[in-house]
């Protein structure tokens, strides 16, 4: 396979020791597939959301992260571990092209802290994902949501947002799963998820992001709907890029022949090195 970047996400919250071994084998899953280039986009999130106390949600690993009001709060971004964990990898791997990444929760919400950790390092591939909403007085993620709200208008809600986080200059240059809050749509209460029942509402989002100058990231956790990818073409989308979402090394550029072959049928074709987005071809 060539030509595909896999985008692998990490966490900081591992200690690096176990990281860098995580890290490494995703490298090494990648050079056993043939890959010639691996991002690893690292979460960076400020948002403190509600750990669900009931529910088919609640977990006794989640609440024993969470503080004593039921909050479990991001730990801070270790960009100097981070940094040391890829240099281990490149030096493993000499072969294989490891690129540096974030991704960034939220981003328009917190400009100011994200701006100081981009000023301290350069990062070859930045993605702004929108992971929390709006819970009364404070944020939760949209599985934790799906249980008590209304999914059709949390879904309207989730892409309404999007136009907001894509808004402003914010230094992130690819929208990531802008279709995040599907993965946990509740389908044996709600059907099958439609995407034509919220197609006002993609369209609204998508044309803001390719207003933006921003890519799509086709996000291979779960198959993104070629749908939204046509609409994303009509808006006028610049480009795609895709990430698997890799949170273990056996999932690297899952569903990426997939990815490919739809994002080849709606004229989006890879640039002139494997790491480069793949643009619209009109």
């Amino acid at each position: 396979m060539t030509n595909l970047p896999a985008d692998s996400h990490v966490h900081s919250e591992w200690s690096w020791d176990t990281l860098t071994g995580s890290m490494a084998g995703s490298c090494e899953r990648a050079v056993e597939i043939g890959l010639p280039v691996i991002a690893f986009t690292e979460h960076v999130d400020h948002t403190s959301w509600r750990v669900p106390a009931t529910g088919p949600y609640a977990s006794s690993e989640l609440t024993a992260a969470a503080d004593p009001d039921g909050l479990l709060h991001p730990p801070a971004f270790d960009a100097a571990g981070y940094l040391a964990a890829i240099e281990h990898c490149r030096e493993r791997f000499p072969g294989l092209r490891i690129l540096t990444g974030l991704e960034i929760g939220e981003p328009h919400w917190y400009r100011e802290q994200i701006a100081k950790i981009l000023a301290g390092g350069a990062f070859d591939r930045v993605l702004g994902s929108l992971h929390c909403l709006p819970d009364g007085d404070g944020h939760a993620e949209p599985w934790a949501l799906f249980p008590h709200r209304d999914p059709a208008g949390l879904v309207r809600e989730y892409l309404a947002e999007i136009p907001r986080m894509v808004a402003g200059d914010d230094p992130f240059a690819v929208l990531a799963h802008i279709d995040y809050p599907l993965r946990f749509w509740p389908a044996d209460r709600s059907g099958p998820f439609d995407p034509a029942s919220f197609e006002d509402e993609f369209r609204y989002a998508l044309r803001a992001t390719a207003e933006s100058g921003r890519a799509l990231e086709i996000n291979t956790r779960i198959p993104l709907d070629p749908t939204i990818l046509a609409w994303w073409h009509e808006e006028g989308g610049p480009a795609v890029s895709f990430g698997s979402d890799a949170h273990r090394p056996e999932l690297v550029a899952h569903g990426f022949r997939e990815a490919a072959a739809m994002a080849d049928a709606f004229g989006f074709r890879p640039g002139p090195t494997p790491y480069d987005l793949w643009s619209r071809v009109d």
